[in-house]
């Protein structure tokens, strides 16, 4: 009975606390992940390698970004073949979440660009084990029409982790910063573990092994999985360097005694708002209507019109404007595509490997936009041919989803 509940179609609606725990988790995930990229990271890489510090940043970010992109599917294939008692993704949503806690610890002490790279190499092992483990407890447990719902809870939460995570580091800064971030993805992702039922899979039903990439590729698979790659990248090219850019229009030269980490909470912000007005509605009316495919399209709209008011007006109001139309267009974004998503995915046994394969599209699009904006900001036209070429990434994202046939 137990691998016949694990394996089974869920068609129960999950409850608000079980939805809260795994968004309290996912909020603990996130602040893990951003914090560190969005503040921690560059001033600790700035640190070191002064004048240098976008291209040595590119080398941490993307690097890490890469280490994802095989740690995530290779996390979510052994996370289905898992037979724990505490069931198939509890004990890799925990283990991750130590494992993450102690490679923030080390990563804070480090004072080379190499080891900085190897450090946070390190970190995306156990952050991508645990969000293995949390991404497939959604198709695990959640019926096709509450997904838009949940999953708009968990990017509202994606979002929030953001803004937290860069008030708490700027306040908290260098190594306390890890430390504080080490402690909430613990303290976040307990409960989960202690609350969300896991149904534990027989030895016997364990499928063989194989690697996530050999069997999930299917038409719509595919399509879905270029359409992330896409809207990731353009939207990270946009942000990869926000930081800098505040520094570049003189934030703090605007705003006397207060630097441009100041500036970024602010916008992060102003993000956050539009996201969390609109991620949970958006997956509402998604399962309501079954449409998936136009909010996503309409969603990758409204990101790219964000981008090219950047290009064309780069002023500390037009970023704050441009932050509150992204935020309502990536908050469509987040909880639609990843309704939809579920809703092309392998086999029963084989959802967290088949979410794994859509993540390093994830990964993917963060480990090549510094590639591309790294060269466009330094030798191609600056910040403005960077948000330009956010925008038509983006909106080549939106064409794409057009592509897929089995979800309406």
């Amino acid at each position: 009975m137990a691998s016949a509940d694990a394996l089974a179609e869920p068609v129960e609606a999950v409850s608000s606390g079980w939805i809260g725990a795994i968004t309290l988790a996912n909020l603990g995930l996130f602040m893990a992940y951003f914090g560190p990229l969005s503040v921690l990271l560059p001033d600790q890489v700035q640190a070191i390698a002064g004048a240098h510090r976008v291209i040595a940043f590119s080398w941490v970010s993307g690097l890490g970004a890469l280490t994802a992109m095989v740690a995530n599917p290779l996390a979510g294939a052994l996370s289905d073949r898992t037979s724990s008692r505490l069931g198939r993704r509890r004990p890799w949503a925990l283990g991750g979440a130590v494992w993450t806690a102690a490679t923030l610890l080390l990563v804070g002490r480090l004072h080379s660009i190499p080891l900085i790279v190897a450090g946070w190499c390190l970190a995306q092992l156990g952050v991508n084990a645990m969000q293995a483990g949390l991404a497939a407890t959604v198709p695990d447990r959640v019926p096709v029409s509450q997904r838009g719902a949940v999953s708009g809870w968990i990017g509202a939460a994606q979002t929030v982790a953001v803004v937290i995570a860069a008030a708490l580091v700027t306040k908290v800064a260098g190594y306390a910063g890890y430390v504080v971030l080490a402690l909430m993805v613990i303290a976040c992702t307990v409960p989960f573990v202690l609350l969300a039922p896991d149904p534990q899979l027989a030895r016997a039903d364990r499928p063989g092994f194989a690697w996530p990439l050999s069997g999930a590729m299917s038409h719509d698979f595919g399509w879905a999985w270029l359409t992330r790659f896409l809207m990731v990248l353009g939207n990270a090219i946009a942000v990869v360097y926000l930081l800098y850019f505040l520094r570049k229009i003189g934030f703090s030269t605007l705003f006397p005694g207060h630097p441009a980490e100041d500036g970024l909470v602010v916008v992060l912000a102003v993000y956050s708002v539009a996201v969390i007005a609109t991620t949970v509605i958006a997956g509402r009316i998604s399962d309501r209507s079954g449409r998936r495919r136009r909010s996503v399209a309409i969603a990758g709209g409204i990101m790219a019109a964000a981008a090219v008011l950047l290009a064309l007006v780069p002023t500390w109001p037009a970023l704050l404007a441009s932050a509150l139309i992204l935020g309502t267009g990536f908050g469509v974004y987040l909880s639609i595509d990843q309704a939809l998503v579920t809703q092309v995915l392998p086999s029963a046994g084989d959802r967290a490997a088949g979410l794994g394969v859509i993540s390093v599209a994830s990964s993917a699009g963060q480990a090549v936009a510094p590639a591309i904006a790294a060269p466009l900001v330094t030798y191609l036209g600056g910040f403005t041919t960077l948000y330009l070429g956010a925008a038509a990434v983006v909106l080549l994202g939106s064409a794409s989803v057009w592509r897929i046939r089995s979800v309406p």
